[in-house]
């Protein structure tokens, strides 16, 4: 197969595991600077160009969008997709995975458990908004926010006004959550690959802060779902739309809470906790969908 792997740098782990498996499994593999590509849209043909040359006879491709390119990123999955080739992660689903609100909304309606959530703008008594998701402490979050910057935890009422009054001056929307203290500054990441959770990991918060991000200093170790979580984690990625994604959930006294769902998830962190190849398990599903159903060869709008 003809696999192009969508990422602004091929150095990055997860592209570079990505490459080598490709490769590993016998294919023939691309990898193409998002922000480089340029598209040509008409109503006789459609196609996009990258570097001087047109981008034909892909069979397959993998899109690692970063959340800063989002809008266009999402604009060349779809200009593939009407082209007929087999996106992994499709332009929709990423759309949804990416707008915070959306995705709560859509989880919501699905009734998956979810950290108690407000959303607002411009609110004149934020006592009222914390009020509604249960009281400080709370977690607040700009809805652009990405990779737990834009992610405070006020311990107080008071500590939670003055941020919601910071957030209100910047004219920026924002969510205000539960804080799920039994959690314990941990959660858990499940990357759900088709219908199977194929590796989960436990992060835990550095010392002194909340986030669980590995890349501000948070820790991982090997965990074991219970059937409870594990179906969780599938069912959020099914309402997504997505093929590939990293769930991450709470752990709360009423059950697994999903805090977000990723459409790009790095896989340096679960590969290397779990010791399990979790690339080529991506690469082994696009084989066996990639031309089910026509999947390669539809046009979709």
């Amino acid at each position: 197969m003809k696999i192009g792997i969508l990422s602004r740098n091929k150095n990055l782990y997860s592209t570079r595991r990505l490459v080598e498996a490709c490769g590993q499994r016998g294919h023939d593999v691309h990898v193409i600077d998002t922000l480089k590509c340029y598209m040509n849209i008409n109503s006789s043909s459609r196609s996009i160009f990258y570097l001087g040359e047109s981008l034909e006879g892909f069979d397959a491709m993998i899109p690692r969008i970063g959340a800063s390119i989002t809008e266009y990123g999402t604009a060349v999955v779809r200009q593939f997709e009407m082209m007929g080739v087999y996106c992994l992660t499709e332009s929709i689903p990423l759309g949804r995975s990416r707008d915070k609100l959306r995705a709560l909304q859509l989880l919501s309606r699905k009734n998956i458990g979810m950290p108690v959530t407000g959303f607002a703008h411009d609110v004149q008594n934020g006592r009222e908004l914390i009020k509604m998701v249960g009281g400080a402490p709370v977690v607040l979050k700009l809805l652009e926010g990405t990779q737990g910057r834009g992610v405070v935890l006020a311990e107080t009422t008071k500590a939670a006004e003055s941020v919601i009054d910071a957030f209100t001056e910047l004219g920026a929307d924002f969510l205000v959550q539960e804080f799920i203290k039994e959690a314990g500054g941990s959660d858990v990441r499940a990357l759900v690959i088709g219908d199977k959770v194929v590796a989960a990991m436990e992060r835990s918060a550095a010392d002194g802060d909340f986030r669980s991000n590995l890349h501000r200093g948070g820790t991982a170790s090997i965990t074991k779902l219970t059937p409870v979580e594990r179906s969780t984690a599938i069912k959020a990625a099914k309402t997504m739309g997505l093929n590939v994604a990293g769930v991450d959930i709470l752990r709360s006294a009423r059950g697994p809470l999903i805090m977000e769902v990723n459409s790009s998830p790095g896989l340096r962190g679960i590969e290397e906790v779990t010791g399990k190849d979790v690339a080529a398990r991506i690469i082994r599903y696009i084989e066996d969908n990639a031309f089910s159903t026509r999947g390669s060869r539809r046009t979709r709008g």
